[in-house]
């Protein structure tokens, strides 16, 4: 069993930044891979960016220039770190661990089994 708790979601204007948290608990250590997803309302859940257990990255098209995930080992906590943030960022944000040994798609939401309850990120222009 593994729990995942987002943290640092709010409201910022255009251009704006956010640092998202997400800490995880329980058993951990044999998760394969860990990342960020995304939903806005009315479209589908999608893989924001995912880091496995070597530290290699996976970043969105739509993000990979400003946005970077990272990992505190120590502390058992993963970050999303969001920079010039636009409204067609605006999405509930999730963090979500997979335990399975390949994933066929590091980014495709079914390929993870454990979910956080989400946090809220809103973008104003």
């Amino acid at each position: 069993q593994v729990q995942l708790v987002e943290s640092g979601g709010g409201s910022v204007q255009s251009g704006g930044s956010l640092r998202l948290s997400c800490a995880a608990s329980g058993h951990t250590r044999r998760n394969y891979c860990i990342g960020w997803f995304r939903q806005a309302p009315g479209k589908e859940r999608e893989g924001v960016a995912v880091i496995d257990s070597d530290g290699g990255t996976t970043y969105a098209d739509s993000v990979q220039v400003r946005f970077t995930i990272s990992q505190d080992n120590a502390k058992n906590t993963l970050y999303l770190q969001m920079n010039n943030l636009k409204p067609e960022d605006t999405a509930m944000y999730y963090c979500a661990a997979s335990s399975h040994s390949v994933l066929f798609n590091p980014l495709s939401p079914t390929e993870y089994n454990y979910w956080g309850q989400g946090t809220q990120v809103t973008v104003s222009s």
